[in-house]
Parts: C-alpha cells; structure tokens; sequence
C-alpha cells in the first residue's frame, strides 16, 4: 500500500474514477429516462459542459504548481487534458450519431456554413494529435517540439469558448464567465505575471529574513 501511495497510483486511479462521474450520471438519466423532452439536446449541453470544465482543469494546474508549494496539479493534468478529449469525442459523437445519424452531407454543410459548429470542429481536430501525443515516449521523441504542440491548447481553449458563445445566442453570460476564467488562466502563462510573481516571493522572501533577524 505505501508503495501504491508513493507512485501515485491510486490518488490517479481516485481521480480517474471522478472524472467518469459526469459520464455514469448521464448513463443513469438516460436509462431512467430523465433527459427530458430532447435528450439530444441534453446530452450535447452536458458533454460539451464537461468539455469545458476539463479544458479549465487541465489549464489551472500549471498556475497551481507556480502560485503554491504544491507538486500534485502537475500530475494530474494530462489525465484531465485527457478526459477533456474523451469528453469532446463524446460530444461529437452525439452529433455525428444520434443528432444527424451519418447524414455526412447535411455534416459538411453544417461545418461550412455554421460558424460555432465549424469553430467547435476545427477543436476537436487540434486536439486530436495533442491527446495522440500525450504519452511520455512521444514526449521524449518530439523533444522541444511537444510543448510548442501543446500550446495548441490555448487555442483550442479560445475556440471552445466562442462554440459555446455563438451557440447560445441570447443568454451569452455562462460563455462569457468561462471566457472571463480562460483569460485569466492565459494571463497567469504571460511573462508580465511570471516577473510579477518573482518580485513578490522575494520580497516575502526578505521579509521573513527580517522578522526572523528581529
């Protein structure tokens, strides 16, 4: 069991377990029948909601790390960026299957002439090589090259985001305060913040000099 504890395995497999939550819920509407009038509909919102809160997991654990003396959000973020694809997979697939049955036509028209599907569309083909590459061997062969791919994800972020704002049309507030979160996580990645962040654990740094001198 210590050892179960010292490589992390089951606080990943507890997270793991978690992060299925979302999926389990929604099996369990649909067999009992509680996804309303269009569970089409309901199953497209909630994936795509779960997309987004997985987008933002996943971006927050860099900040996480870098603000605190915590080691653990780094562990855990490429299963979250992971969950976040399987989750958009999930979401594309309700579209592809139940919402237009293979009517790969009416597909193609709807990604040409609908600006928040063709939006939605282009994130989900960026995200496909980031999670085909998530792997420490592919790590190890792209070198330097992995993480400029993986800052495709900040605008795979930016692209969720206006899908859900063009989608909605009327009430535009829950995109805009995701919009909101996704800035300020994009914020935290600037130079301006990492100064910033330097100059005050310094000057923490000298204070508690101080105090333990006086």
């Amino acid at each position: 069991m210590r050892r179960i504890l010292q490589t992390n395995a089951l606080p990943k497999a507890i997270v793991f377990v978690l992060c299925l939550v979302p999926l389990g819920l929604l099996l369990w509407d649909g067999w009992h029948g509680q996804l309303g009038a269009n569970p089409i509909e309901k199953i497209m919102r909630r994936t795509g909601d779960w997309v987004l809160y997985f987008l933002l997991l996943t971006l927050t654990m860099t900040p996480l790390r870098k603000t605190s003396a915590w080691r653990w959000p780094l562990r855990y973020r490429r299963l979250l960026g992971l969950f976040a694809f399987f989750y958009v997979i999930l979401h594309f697939l309700n579209y592809l299957v139940l919402d237009q049955f293979f009517a790969w036509d009416e597909i193609v028209k709807d990604i040409v002439k609908r600006p928040y599907i063709t939006v939605g569309f282009t994130a989900l083909l960026l995200l496909i090589p980031l999670a085909v590459t998530s792997t420490d061997n592919m790590m190890r062969r792209l070198g330097r090259d992995w993480k400029k791919l993986h800052s495709l994800v900040y605008i795979i972020g930016v692209l969720a985001i206006l899908h859900y704002l063009w989608l909605v049309k009327a009430d535009n507030r829950t995109p805009l305060i995701y919009g909101a979160l996704l800035l300020l996580l994009l914020l935290f990645r600037t130079p301006w913040f990492d100064r910033l962040w330097k100059l005050r654990r310094f000057q923490a740094g000298g204070q508690t000099v101080a105090d333990r001198r006086l």
